[in-house]
Formats: C-alpha cells, sequence, structure tokens
C-alpha cells in the first residue's frame, strides 16, 4: 500500500531547531509534489512550504527565513528544516505529495497522499 510516514518531531525550546522528515514510495516521490502543512485544533490545515519535482520552493509568510524544504532524491525523503522556532510553530506537522500541494504549486500529481503527521511542540 503506497504511504507517506513523517518522523523527527519532539519538543523543543523556542529558539531551538527540528528537522521533519518524511519518507514516501519512490513512485509517490518521484510522481508528484510535496509539502509540509500543519494542524491545532479548531484550525485549517495550513500550508507551510511546498517543493515542485523540479525544486521550486514555497513558503508560508509566517515560516520564510526560519524554514526550509528539500528533497533528497536519491532516498526518497522529503525534509524540513525549522530554525528559530516559536511557540506560535507548535502543531501537527503533516506531509503531503500529490494534488493538494499540486493545487498551490502547480505541475501535475499522480494521486493525493497523506502521512499520519508528527507533533511539535515548541515551550520552555
Amino acid at each position: 500500500q503506497e504511504q507517506v510516514v513523517e518522523s523527527g518531531g519532539g519538543l523543543v525550546q523556542p529558539g531551538g531547531s527540528l528537522r521533519l522528515s518524511c519518507t514516501a514510495s519512490v513512485t509517490i516521490f518521484r510522481n508528484n509534489p510535496m509539502g509540509w502543512y500543519r494542524q491545532t485544533p479548531g484550525q485549517q490545515r495550513e500550508l507551510v512550504a511546498g517543493m515542485t519535482r523540479g525544486g521550486r520552493r514555497k513558503y508560508a509568510d509566517p515560516v520564510k527565513g526560519r524554514f526550509t524544504i528539500s528533497r533528497d532524491d536519491a532516498n526518497d525523503i522529503l525534509y524540513l528544516q525549522m530554525d528559530s522556532l516559536k511557540p506560535e510553530d507548535t502543531a501537527v506537522y503533516i506531509c503531503n505529495a500529490g494534488s493538494t500541494t499540486a493545487r498551490t504549486m502547480g505541475g501535475l500529481s499522480a494521486g493525493d497522499y497523506w502521512g499520519q503527521g508528527t507533533q511539535v511542540t515548541v515551550s520552555s
């Protein structure tokens, strides 16, 4: 079964860093734009950062200059490097591959795949 799996969340102090990873099958990874989303209770899921297969990136305004999205095409892994974390970054971070991200990033997609999410908590 095709799937997307996140890892790397945890508890970090304000100003700290975390790196999230998203693994997917080669079929999913190489045929879709991919993105990181976050969600807090009672709020809509929002795009944090997206990346096309060609390497074009897009960031939400609140994370520009602090977060970096990247792809390891040799190992089919999507990363989100998060630096200078703030309490308001606390959320469940969810990886997407496919049409949801394509609606923002453009390009073709083959399906729409979501991971289960990983909790990021920024607190002292």
